[in-house]
């Protein structure tokens, strides 16, 4: 059973262009014998190998490393040639293999580089070099034989070397003897005085009108096309040329008898030598997966040899070449299909992107187990699939009688019987080609079989009822392609969880289609349908809106979570302090005590040696008080360091901030009305703004709202933010949103609920609860005067009767 389906697999997802880009990246026919073999595998070990040596590849050419890549000439040709005795390879064809050798032993030293950790460097890419023999002096005894020019060098033999030498001397000679009787023949006429020197049947000649070619003795050779000119070499050159033509005969076979040789030296060789160049061809296609990856961003996923996807921001590598090349963005797929949710449903409006999500997964699935490497993050999760099977397109055939419909029943028949648990297939446009009434029908038969297989897959599909089922069944998850609405564009991104809405009434309202053909069409559909559709928009808005919430919950989480620890760290800073000085007031104290007990005793001592005598009691007295005097004060003039920064901040006499005229805008610094803290407006939507009071980020209506002058904000900065930044913490960690002034007086307690509200406000929380009791009826009234006057407050109410009734008072903020 194959691996992939249809036979057409590749040429369906794209995979054959990859392939082609491969064969173009390779340096030579040996890579690209290597980019041909390549096919889809199932062993995870050999995928992870192929993974790692292409991503290490990576890594040598991200830092610039120079590898050898030049010389990858392939020798295949020239091993055949020599594997029968007594035969033997040309200069040319020895001095490509030299090249080749060196590069080979160069890959091999490169490849054995070691770190500072003694390891190897590379060594996924290391173990292509296993059990590779070159012997290292081949390559110079090649040298040795051949020169740069692919010539038998006259060195190889003693014997060529004099041949050589005595061809030499009788073409000088032969030279010499020619050109002396061209001259001569000008200088009495019968040759003309431009004439030079040419060139016939490999010999040398003379071009001698035709009337004069008796004046010299010599063989013709040619004439020209006129006739008017012969080609004469004399007589006495003849004979040289001959004996010239004789020694070319011995130099050509002393030339043969040294490569038969060599031969007979290198054919032993060559079952070792072509593993080396299998490895050289291995290591090109290896380094076209890695120049291939840089230019589409892939990377190399964590591999898992279990059927899954976890894929983050994964991207289709043919449209993301084809988008960078215009400089244009590729939305990311980020999928994930698992034990609990193995097949997914796609739906959405028509070229919103569905097809391309499809076509994601087959071609990138595919590559990863061809062992390239993918474009997605380096942590994405990528599984092992023993089968891919696809359906995608149209696979009508007149040949074959089958229609688009009754291809896609021929491919369905297909999956149902070979699918299992390790299989992954992907199928476009799900049931349509017939009746959507019975084509829906007999596609949710089909899906519900293949998830009784617990195979994994992902459709795309129109049909409400294929909707509904994944909702229902264990192992199916509904998926969306998101649409603005508003702009009425798609936004080509993949959202699991829910189905989408097909926006085709939608759509056709955009691009001017008659209202009365849009009405009649409703009318048509059936309030089922369309109420199905509106309420799948209506859920895509809701679950915007949420996530939107937990986005600022969260926001609101981390900063509560930053403040506390702040304040955590204060905290423990204080009563380090504090320690230290109840420390060092504990040893002053003892030594106080210490000196205080010396004196009093030797005052005692000093009165019993005087025997109470009156003058001797009334200076020890004195002693002793003058000692109790200044230690006094000594004490006094201790640094009370807390105290003064305390007593320091109350005299501060905090200078108010200027207002400023003019309508408030982006960059602009402001107050809240009824607040002090200056803050900077950071964004304006609408009627609101979003202003940073130091570390807090708040949506303040602009109505709300003072505008000051610049200076404003740098004399906060100015001043320091340590106070304030303590007091924020502070409160933000102490803070309930419920206040408790039931035993308060009337000024006490509008004083304790203008305080609350202020915390509150500053602190961003929407809503406080005020437990003010009904008694006699005093506090309620006057706090709610209080909440009218005061401009944060939305509106106020009385709690619920379960939770207080008119005992609570409930304040919303503005929002």
């Amino acid at each position: 059973m194959t691996h992939t389906y249809p036979a057409n697999f590749e040429e369906k997802t794209g995979f054959d262009r990859i392939r082609t880009m491969l064969l173009e990246l390779c340096f030579s026919s040996l890579g690209r014998k290597v980019v041909d073999t390549i096919a889809f595998d199932t062993d995870s070990d050999s995928i992870r190998r192929r993974l790692s040596q292409a991503e290490e590849f990576r890594q040598i050419l991200l830092a610039g490393e120079h590898f050898p890549g030049s010389n990858y000439h392939d020798p295949e040709e020239l091993f055949g040639r020599l594997r029968p005795e007594g035969t033997y390879a040309e200069g040319e064809a020895l001095l490509d293999l030299r090249l080749s050798l060196q590069t080979i032993l160069d890959v091999l030293d490169f490849l054995d580089r070691r770190g500072e950790d003694e390891q190897v460097k590379y060594p996924w890419l290391a173990r292509l070099a296993r059990g590779i023999n070159v012997d290292t002096e081949l390559p110079a005894s090649i040298h040795q034989l051949i020169d740069e020019h692919g010539e038998v060098r006259s060195s190889a033999s003693p014997e060529l070397r004099d041949i050589r030498q005595k061809k030499e001397e009788l073409e000088k000679a032969a030279l010499r003897r020619i050109n002396t009787i061209l001259n001569e023949g000008k200088a009495e006429g019968w040759v003309d005085r431009d004439v030079e020197l040419a060139l016939r049947n490999g010999r040398q000649v003379i071009p001698v009108p035709v009337a004069y070619k008796r004046k010299v003795r010599g063989f013709i050779h040619d004439h020209s096309a006129t006739g008017q000119t012969a080609f004469l070499e004399p007589e006495e050159v003849f004979g040289l040329n001959n004996r010239v033509r004789d020694l070319e005969g011995e130099e050509r076979q002393e030339v043969i008898r040294l490569l038969k040789a060599f031969a007979d030296t290198l054919r032993p060789m060559i079952p070792e030598l072509q593993k080396a160049y299998q490895m050289l061809g291995q290591v090109d296609a290896v380094r076209a997966k890695a120049k291939l990856a840089l230019g589409m961003d892939a990377l190399m996923p964590q591999l898992k040899d279990t059927p899954q996807l976890k894929w983050v921001n994964a991207r289709h590598p043919l449209l993301y070449l084809s988008y960078k090349k215009q400089k244009k963005h590729v939305v990311p797929l980020t999928i994930e299909l698992n034990e609990e949710h193995r097949i997914l449903v796609i739906s959405g409006p028509n070229a919103g992107g569905k097809s391309v999500c499809l076509k994601t997964c087959g071609l990138v699935q595919y590559m990863l187990q061809c062992g390239l490497l993918v474009p997605m993050e380096s942590y994405s999760e990528a599984g092992i699939f023993h089968r891919l099977l696809i359906d995608i397109g149209d696979e009508q055939s007149l040949e074959n009688d089958l229609s688009t419909y009754s291809s896609h029943l021929h491919n369905m028949k297909y999956f149902v019987h070979n699918v299992d648990k390790r299989s992954l297939f992907l199928i476009d446009e799900f049931g349509a080609g017939t009746e959507p009434r019975i084509g829906g029908a007999i596609a949710e038969s089909i899906l519900e079989e293949l998830n009784n297989r617990k195979a994994m897959g992902v459709i795309t599909t129109h049909y409400t009822n294929l909707k509904l089922m994944a909702g229902k069944h264990k192992g199916l998850l509904n998926g969306s392609m998101l649409f603005d609405s508003k702009e009425m564009r798609p936004l080509y991104r993949l959202k699991t969880g829910n189905p989408g809405s097909s926006f085709a009434f939608e759509i056709a309202r955009s691009i001017g289609l008659s209202g009365d053909i849009l009405e009649r069409a409703g009318d048509l559909a059936g309030d089922k349908d369309l109420d199905f559709d509106v309420q799948l928009q209506n859920l895509d808005v809701k679950k915007a809106e949420l996530e939107a919430k937990e986005k600022q919950l969260r926001h609101a989480d981390d900063f509560l979570a930053e403040m506390i620890e702040k304040y955590e760290g204060l905290r423990d800073e204080l009563q380090g302090r504090k320690n230290e000085v109840l420390a060092e007031a504990r040893r002053e104290a003892q030594q106080i005590l210490a000196g205080a007990n010396r004196i009093i005793e030797n005052t005692i001592r000093q009165i019993k040696e005087a025997g109470a005598e009156k003058g001797k009691t009334r200076e020890a007295r004195q002693a002793l008080e003058e000692y109790i005097r200044e230690e006094t004060e000594k004490l006094q003039k201790m640094p009370d360091a807390p105290a003064k920064k305390a007593k320091k901040k109350k005299q501060k006499v905090q200078q108010q901030p200027e207002t400023a005229p003019g309508p408030i805008r982006e960059g602009d610094a402001v107050k809240v009305k009824g607040q002090e803290t200056p803050g900077e407006v950071e964004e304006i939507s609408g009627k609101k703004a979003l202003v940073v009071f130091g570390n807090i980020r708040m949506r303040v209506a602009l109505d709300d709202l003072v505008k000051l002058k610049k200076s404003a904000i740098k004399q906060q900065r100015k001043a320091g933010s340590q106070s304030s930044t303590f007091d924020l913490n502070a409160r933000a960690a102490a803070f309930s949103p419920d206040l408790d002034i039931r035993s308060c007086r009337v000024d006490e307690a509008l004083h304790k609920v203008q305080a609350h509200i202020d915390d509150a406000w500053l602190l961003g929380v929407p809503q406080i609860r005020i437990l003010h009791g009904k008694g006699d009826g005093v506090l309620r009234p006057a706090i709610r005067n209080l909440l009218k006057e005061t401009p944060q407050v939305h509106r106020f109410r009385d709690e619920h009767p379960d939770r207080g009734g008119a005992g609570v008072t409930v304040v919303d903020f503005g929002k």
